[in-house]
């Protein structure tokens, strides 16, 4: 094939006739600023940096829209800035095509709400009509501001019931103006005004390393407090951070472990501007009740007869209750949690109930995720049912742990795998949820201690995972590819819990490959940006003074091994290169920078030829062993290239040139070493090492067709079918797109018997797995997101949807469609910074239809697949190698 290159100016939509009204002359919609975000949040509370990013889109349909100019003014009075008025900071018109900027005005002040405008000019230098408005508003932004103290109960980790904890408090008789609680916790909680939850946020804080970093989660609560009399409450879990479960993990000697804390500021502003404070203090009582047990590993136990019906509303009697003792903040960092939170994000409704006897039902969701179960039911006093949540059934209709529970190492049998157990008080209905665990699981064994009516709906299942919004969509001609981005979405979100994690059920663990693995395909479907920056930050707390990471992130001190190498815990370098491309946000590189730095220090100090042996290696292949020096080394090959260019992006002109040679000489011993040119084949010729040399750069230019020749012969030798484990899963599909061998990569894509992702869902999979063979003896999660690089393939490989390194943020899009003969239609739309992009093709007859959609203020390059004799028109006219056009719905036609 030969590429055909095509330039595109900025565009919308298709353009449309306007029909005049009433004799008006018609006129084009006016340029308007959209979808401002600070901190790539909308509207957020509780921001901590002094100098917080500010974007929004642009929402212009007409031809070649763009922005030639922008104004940004801030300030405390909404009203004022609609006048253009901005008290705190006005830009002044910049000449820029920019849609990202840092606040540049006067210092920000905390617990303060901060109005912002936008204005825009459009291409033909004319304003937009009117600024629109949006808000942020500050949190402690220093740690000396908080003035609660850091509370708890005088019970030792060994304890199993979850503490509460309640206080009454009056406010004056004036008008609330506002009221905003911040809440930092070691541990996890619930916070409730006058009875109520407040918020509708699950497993609040974030994981973090607890005794390097803590976040707070701030909340606006002004319609919940009340004038006079108030009750405010707190449940603790303990999280991750009083593992009591054992497994091999290790979480239980965490370095921080301790009874579960927290530490609150409810800052209440009254209309005339006077403020008071209610904060954790020696003031608030404790008491334990209905959680007996919570675990974040295996499950919660709760005993509604221990409930304490009004335990947060005014006027209880807590004349029983204990005083709270005063503990010791677990760290000295204490920030806002801006970030996308975790929520019960989707109801899932039982597809099918299964009755073994009267005391055991089986329900079955017809989906796997994570989350958790409400369960609605009734009993006498004293009942015991135990919910059980698993992925498989035995054949005799029971669900089957035998698949995750291999890695929990318990004392005894008083807290079962992933199996909640609940004690009836026998005073009337009840309605269970666990608060402070999720799990991952599509079935859910209900049995009891005596018989007990249970029907379909007596069990609803809620998909539980941070809550990002989509960016991505895919749909085609074959079911099977569009069931198969639909699950790897299940598996990718089943797997975000404030952190990237491996599975929801048997490990929970942040592990770094496959966060890295799969970041492309997080990316192209969410607007995950927030989650990852939290997670770098992690790894920057869990960073050795020698660069050293885990390989599993957060840790409690397990993960700093022999294996914890490049292929693994190079996510310090590929993920903030990645958000950096994807958003064109050089933050979290920047941030990430010294720490990239002092990894591929440590990389070349025991790597001094450049090849390395530090890594995990091809995990979980599906016969063929490949290189564990080659692949390690190409990972450390990678990480000294994308350090080279963030010191080129930041100015660092010695860093880069150090970095670029060291990167060249990792590059020719790879190649001096492993590379055959007479067969232009990378090590013992597997498919891993044949696509890692394409995937990640290593072959020289002239003989990339050669080497993605000899890949594809490889798999058609291996009967079309993958010989992959999770390296090679990253990069064989991409290998072979970007290099000419498309319709190899999309039979591989599209392929439904073993091994391949197609044979998991005509199987009746839901999510990816953790291993090629279903019925392997190991390593058989059925949630797992380490083989995720192909929900990022079909926009790449099929839509062409690729970001350009010279204009990242999709600035500039490069478009490589590749219109594969087992398809006759596919889709691909991805909303990034600027908008949406769509790239859809479907064939008529012998012709290809292309069209594309570019958003206002960006671009694109497309690269068609041409083959001999095929040209690409355009209203009747050939296109030459660079055309350009001014139009929003782009249509060509390949004959």
């Amino acid at each position: 094939m030969k590429p055909f290159l095509l330039k595109l100016l900025p565009t919308t939509a298709l353009l449309l006739f306007a029909i005049p009204l009433l004799g008006q002359t018609a006129k084009a919609s006016a340029v308007k600023p959209t979808a401002l975000r600070c901190e790539h949040l909308e509207n957020p509370l509780g921001i901590d940096v002094l100098h917080p990013r500010l974007s929004w889109m642009m929402d212009d349909s007409r031809q070649g829209a763009s922005q030639s100019a922008y104004r940004i003014m801030v300030g405390k009075d909404s009203l004022a800035l609609t006048r253009k008025k901005g008290a705190y900071w006005d830009s002044g018109k910049i000449s820029k095509s920019v849609n990202l900027i840092n606040y540049q005005g006067q210092a920000l002040a905390p617990f303060t709400k901060y109005f912002w405008a936008v204005e825009l000019w459009d291409k033909d230098g004319k304003p937009s009509s009117a600024p629109v408005v949006a808000s942020f508003e500050m949190g402690m932004m220093k740690m000396e501001n908080w003035k609660g103290t850091w509370i708890s109960d005088k019970n030792d980790i060994q304890k199993r019931e979850a503490p509460y904890f309640r206080k009454s408090f009056k406010t004056s008789a004036k008008t609330i103006k506002s009221a905003r609680a911040y809440l930092a916790a070691g541990g996890l909680y619930e916070l409730y005004l006058n009875g109520k939850k407040v918020g509708n946020h699950r497993l609040d804080p974030m994981y973090t390393r607890f005794d390097k970093r803590n976040l707070y989660v701030s909340y606006d609560v002004t319609a919940q407090v009340k004038k006079g009399e108030n009750a405010i409450g707190v449940i603790l879990g303990n999280g991750w951070y009083n593992h009591q479960a054992l497994a091999v993990w290790n979480f239980d000697k965490a370095a921080w472990r301790a009874r579960p804390t927290f530490c609150l500021d409810l800052r209440i502003t009254y209309e005339d501007g006077t403020t008071a404070l209610i904060t954790s203090d020696q003031d608030w009582k404790t008491s334990t009740g209905p959680i007996v047990l919570n675990n974040i590993y295996t499950a919660e136990h709760y005993d509604a007869r221990l409930e304490q019906s009004g335990w947060n509303t005014v006027g209880f009697d807590d004349k029983n209750w204990k005083n709270v003792i005063a503990r010791q903040a677990p760290s000295n960092q204490i920030v806002s949690q801006a970030m996308a939170p975790i929520r019960n994000v989707e109801e899932i409704p039982v597809k099918s109930i299964n009755k073994i006897n009267d005391t055991t039902y089986v329900f079955d969701l017809g989906r796997n995720i994570s989350g958790v179960t409400k369960l609605k039911v009734d009993g006498p006093e004293g009942t015991v049912i135990r919910l059980k949540h698993g992925e498989r059934l035995y054949k005799n209709g029971h669900v089957d742990l035998s698949n995750i529970d291999v890695y929990y190492r318990p004392k005894d049998n008083t807290d079962p795998f992933q199996t909640d157990i609940i004690t009836l008080s026998g005073k009337g209905p009840l309605e269970f949820m666990p608060r402070f665990n999720y799990k991952g699981f599509q079935y859910v064994e209900v049995s009891s201690n005596k018989p007990i009516q249970l029907l379909k709906e007596s069990i609803t299942g809620y998909f539980m995972h941070s809550d990002v919004s989509a960016t991505g969509k895919i749909s085609s001609s074959n079911p099977l590819i569009d069931r198969l981005w639909w699950a790897t979405n299940n598996s990718y979100l089943s797997n975000l819990m404030g952190y990237p994690t491996d599975c929801p059920q048997r490990e929970k663990n942040g592990w770094t490959g496959d966060g890295h693995f799969a970041v492309e395909t997080g990316l192209f479907n969410f607007d995950g940006i927030t989650v990852y920056e939290k997670w770098l930050a992690d790894h920057r707390d869990e960073q050795q003074p020698n660069g050293v990471l885990p390989d599993i992130i957060p840790t409690g001190g397990w993960g700093y091994g022999t294996a914890n190498g490049t292929d693994w815990t190079s996510t310090i370098a590929i993920i903030p290169w990645n958000i950096y491309l994807f958003y064109g946000d050089s933050q979290s590189l920047a941030d990430s920078y010294n720490s990239i730095k002092k990894y591929v220090d440590y990389l070349e100090s025991i790597s001094p030829t450049g090849i390395t042996t530090f890594g995990r290696g091809d995990w979980v292949p599906v016969k063929s062993e490949s290189s564990l020096a080659y692949t390690s080394s190409t990972y450390y090959y990678v990480d000294a290239v994308i350090l080279a260019k963030a010191a080129r992006l930041f100015g660092k002109s010695a860093d880069e040139k150090y970095y670029s040679t060291l990167a060249e000489k990792i590059k020719k011993a790879i190649n001096d070493k492993y590379f055959k040119p007479e067969s232009q084949i990378y090590a013992s010729g597997t498919q891993t090492e044949l696509s890692m040399a394409l995937q990640w750069g290593l072959v020289p230019e002239a003989l990339k067709a050669k080497v993605a020749a000899n890949l594809a012969k490889r798999v058609a030798a291996d009967g079309m079918h993958l010989d992959v484990g999770v390296l090679g899963a990253k990069a064989i599909l991409n290998a072979l797109s970007d290099n000419g061998q498309a319709e190899t990569a999309y039979k591989l894509a599209a392929q439904d018997t073993y091994p391949s992702w197609g044979w998991w869902i005509v199987n009746g999979a839901t999510t990816l797995y953790e291993n090629w063979d279903i019925n392997a003896p190991r390593d058989i999660s059925l949630n797992h997101m380490m083989f995720g690089e192909i929900g990022a393939w079909l926009f790449k490989g099929l839509g062409g949807i690729h970001p350009d390194e010279a204009q990242p943020g999709f600035k500039n899009i490069q478009l490589r469609p590749n219109f594969v003969s087992g398809l006759d239609h596919f889709e691909a739309e991805h909303d990034g910074p600027y908008g949406k992009i769509s790239s859809a093709w479907k064939r008529d007859g012998k012709k290809v239809i292309y069209e594309v959609n570019i958003p206002p203020n960006s671009s694109a390059t497309i690269t068609f697949p041409l083959e001999e004799n095929q040209k690409v028109m355009q209203g009747g006219k050939t296109l030459r190698a660079f055309v350009t056009v001014k139009a929003g719905q782009h249509r060509f036609e390949i004959n």
